[in-house]
């Protein structure tokens, strides 16, 4: 008998604790959800004072501000809000949660981090390159000399025909490969529908997902997705400069599949729906987020279409519909690939310029020297780094850490289905830059 109301004893003790602690995870869980609520809100009505803040929202539609926006930023306001909702987040007791409420904890308190941090740069705080980086992508930027980037120009130089400067001859080879202004149409639409193709092969993504593709002018970047919510996405192309044939797959699988589109239809779908956190109903552009977007989103490029099936499908497919000679197909594909390896100095000659140390002029100019940009195309570029400043770490230094990630949990080349599973998964969990070392 004694034996027996021991047991008991016993098994309500466990019981009880077991009861606590789901009660304490429900709870944290709970306020997490309040706060969340109270972030998207306060994010929403920031967003009324730049409109590069926000870049999708598909949360509840009676979240979004009635009141117009104020004259003047009322920053201590957001400040104030942001800062209660950062220490309320760090005051719960993450032992009480699941490994998945922990991480979900962790990357919100990073993006609220982001959050301030934009809002005190809103109010005139100056940051250097580096430290901006840090706190708005949770992100430590490399350094590289000048020299290193030499190097890769002498063996380009070496590949390059003609006469002149390294970026005159580039620009003169490239013309070649340029698309007509009137094929770009075809040629994106089959280059979507391939990289679609292959995307849903390994997906299972919303019944109902699907995109809008238009052509503009006058904007600072080359492409853009802005996803509407629902499954949904409008792929803008920016045609104020000629488009060679390499962008066709770069851009179909950035901003589409599986970039940037499938990346929100898989946080809507899994983290929205599913779980219920509605902080991932709000895309904040200025925020670690924004480094796992992009840099998923150029990794996915190389998932999609590796790099033997890349070129195969341009020669069958691209370059016929754009009118194109295959015949220096490999030699412009090997160039390319040099050039890419120049990618990192832009972040360099960035740095310099936003940091002041050198000038609008002097930033074109080593734009044109080291990324063989064409002296309009690098001065829209220092107009890219005006409006988003170290933003542009999240391209490069976001696909090298995805990259790694996704190899060292498997995902190599040798072993493509295990690539496609990592990567999925990555798309659908909290990420963040330091989450992924």
């Amino acid at each position: 008998m004694k034996k027996y109301l021991l047991l008991m004893l016993v098994v309500s003790c466990c019981w009880a604790c077991t009861s606590t602690k789901t009660e304490d995870t429900a709870q944290a869980n709970a306020s997490m959800n309040e706060l969340a609520e109270r972030y998207v809100k306060t994010l929403l009505k920031l967003g009324q004072y730049d409109s590069d803040i926000v870049d999708a929202y598909y949360g509840p539609e009676e979240w979004k501000p009635v009141a117009p926006a104020e004259d003047t930023l009322p920053a201590e306001e957001f400040l104030k809000e942001f800062m209660q909702i950062q220490q309320q987040l760090m005051a719960q007791n993450p032992e009480s949660m699941t490994a998945d409420e922990q991480r979900r904890r962790l990357m919100f308190r990073k993006q609220v981090l982001a959050a301030i941090t934009k809002v005190e740069m809103m109010q005139g705080k100056k940051l250097d390159f580096d430290e901006e980086a840090k706190l708005l992508y949770d992100a430590e930027p490399p350094h590289f000399e000048l020299a290193h980037f030499d190097s890769i120009l002498s063996a380009i130089d070496q590949q390059l025909p003609g006469k002149g400067s390294i970026a005159e001859r580039w620009d003169t080879y490239r013309e070649k490969f340029e698309i007509p202004k009137a094929k770009l149409d075809t040629v994106f639409k089959a280059a979507i529908a391939e990289a679609r193709k292959r995307t849903k092969a390994h997906y299972k993504l919303p019944e109902q997902e699907n995109f809008k593709m238009e052509f503009v002018t006058d904007k600072a970047w080359s492409g853009y997705n802005y996803y509407k919510g629902n499954g949904y996405s409008l792929i803008q192309i920016n045609t104020d400069f000629p488009i060679y044939i390499e962008r066709a797959i770069d851009l179909a699988s950035h901003e589409g599949y599986p970039g940037h589109h499938v990346f929100n239809a898989l946080l809507e779908q899994n983290l929205v729906n599913k779980k219920g956190w509605k902080e991932y109903s709000i895309y904040p552009l200025f925020s670690p987020q924004s480094l796992i977007a992009e840099g998923s989103a150029n990794y996915g490029i190389d998932v999609a279409f590796p790099a033997g099936e890349r070129l195969a499908f341009e020669k069958s497919v691209l370059f016929p519909l754009a009118g194109l000679d295959t015949s220096e197909a490999e030699r412009y594909d090997a160039i390319l690939k040099k050039i890419g390896q120049l990618d990192f100095a832009g972040n360099e000659i960035a740095r310099l310029y936003l940091n002041g140390e050198i000038s609008r002029e002097k930033a074109a100019d080593m734009l044109v020297k080291y990324n063989l940009y064409k002296k309009d195309k690098a001065l829209q570029r220092t107009r890219f780094m005006d409006k988003y400043r170290s933003y542009v770490i999240n391209y490069n230094l976001g696909k090298d850490l995805v990259k790694h990630y996704v190899e060292a949990n498997g995902g190599t080349d040798d072993h493509p289905e295990k690539r496609w599973e990592v990567f999925r998964d990555l798309l659908s969990n909290p990420n963040t830059a330091s989450m992924l070392k």
